[in-house]
């Protein structure tokens, strides 16, 4: 395939043996071919005066040029200096790549657990930072949020398609900040961030404790706040509660719309698989649209995952879908309301059975290093495995929410640094706990 300027160059060959050196001269000195597609070629004249006289005495020749090159005819457009800009706006525009085309508002199902999320995020695609702005989504994991941002992005992609939208999770977001760092791109990284219309980020819970990063999204969101550019950002935890997480930015977060997704009903919960299995062109019955809905509780992408499995089953091993079948399919991901997570007492009964302490010695009120640390574990888990209140952590161990709080900064500070021994306990302890699930 022949590169432009080959082509170009071909193209000025061809004029020199037909025209007058003065008109090529003229006329195409400062002249290119600007882009190529399938069967059309994009000419750049410098001035109105330029590709007005192409199109009129030169497209002839051009076309002949290039057919002779290519054996192919293209259709030739031409271009001013004018027109330039519009022109590498509606390439921008052709050329970006859509979010996630599944998630939009379209496909999210409503229910009791999501509606003033759902209609939150839909206000803000209609008044982009004059409607709730910061707005702060936050549940546990597969509930929605992340499929609540891109049904944001594309829908003010197709509303406002000049809009630069941006979506990043917290942690990618550190990582190319340690690039910029290390590579000294400042500039661009914050050109990339703070020139957004639209910035999406999901977890913000993780940059607690990262000092760096909690300054460099601060000055950006400050910026973009400033210029009135929209923002919008998920957590597993509203704002007072992400431990480590600096106050200006805690004070920024709350001064907009803070809104929470929870566990699906039982009809949400319906909703979900009959409209999951129509998307998959499959008929569930209702019985078994009942089973799994009585017995997947715990979150959304299980109860997708479960439809997943019957579908595979029922196109790969010819199952008949039938409830009998269909239990067996799926009875790996029963997660019973009642033991979908574990409970405080199961995890204090872990965490002393690792550390070799006492549970009425974890409970109580003893400072001795040997129990304060397993104490503040046990804390940790709780919170991390449960999503538990700080009010009612504190009632398992006889505590106020400000002593839970300061315990679950001390280990959270303690996984920031990447602590070893903390992180190996942490994850042999959690091993434990799921093993009795």
């Amino acid at each position: 395939m022949y590169s432009n300027a080959y082509i170009w160059a071909k193209v000025i060959a061809y004029l020199d043996e037909r025209l007058t050196p003065g008109i090529v001269s003229t006329f195409f000195d400062q002249s290119y071919i600007l882009d190529k597609k399938e069967d059309k070629l994009t000419v750049y004249a410098p001035t109105e005066f330029c590709k007005d006289f192409i199109e009129r005495r030169c497209l002839g020749y051009i076309k002949d040029a290039v057919r002779e090159l290519t054996d192919q005819d293209y259709e030739i457009a031409v271009i001013c200096e004018d027109e330039l800009a519009e022109f590498q706006k509606s390439k921008e525009r052709a050329g970006r790549s859509r979010f996630n085309p599944q998630f939009t508002f379209e496909s999210f199902v409503v229910g009791k657990s999501n509606r003033f999320a759902y209609n939150a995020a839909l206000a803000v695609t209609d008044k982009p930072a004059a409607a709730y702005n910061p707005l702060f989504i936050h549940g546990p994991s597969g509930l929605g949020k992340t499929h609540l941002l891109y049904a944001i992005a594309n829908r003010i992609q197709d509303k406002y398609p000049d809009f630069n939208i941006v979506y990043i999770s917290s942690e990618q977001f550190t990582n190319e900040l340690i690039v910029a760092l290390r590579e000294h791109r400042n500039v661009e990284f914050r050109k990339k961030y703070r020139n957004a219309d639209l910035l999406l980020m999901d977890d913000i819970q993780f940059i607690g404790g990262k000092t760096s990063t909690e300054e460099e999204f601060f000055h950006t969101f400050n910026e973009l706040f400033e210029s009135r550019k929209q923002i919008v950002v998920t957590s597993d935890r509203p704002p007072n509660e992400i431990s480590l997480l600096a106050e200006r930015l805690r004070t920024r977060f709350e001064g907009g719309l803070i809104c929470d997704v929870t566990l699906p009903d039982y009809e949400t919960r319906m909703a979900i698989i009959q409209k999951k299995a129509a998307n998959l062109g499959i008929e569930l019955p209702n019985e078994i649209c009942d089973h799994i809905a009585q017995n997947i509780t715990n979150n959304i992408r299980s109860l997708e995952g479960a439809v997943n499995i019957i579908k595979a089953y029922h196109e790969l091993n010819g199952m008949p879908l039938d409830l009998p079948n269909v239990s067996r399919a799926i009875k790996d991901m029963y997660m019973d309301a009642g033991h979908n997570l574990p409970t405080p007492a199961l995890i204090i009964g872990e965490v002393s059975r690792f550390y070799s302490v006492e549970e009425h010695l974890l409970r109580g009120r003893l400072k001795s290093n040997n129990i304060v640390m397993p104490r503040q574990i046990a804390m940790y888990l709780i919170r991390d495995l449960t999503h538990q209140s700080y009010k009612n952590i504190g009632r398992e161990f006889g505590r106020d929410h400000t002593t839970v709080i300061s315990s679950l900064q001390k280990v959270e500070a303690l996984v920031a640094k990447g602590d070893k021994e903390t992180l190996d306990n942490l994850r042999d302890i959690t091993a434990n706990i799921n093993s009795k699930l």
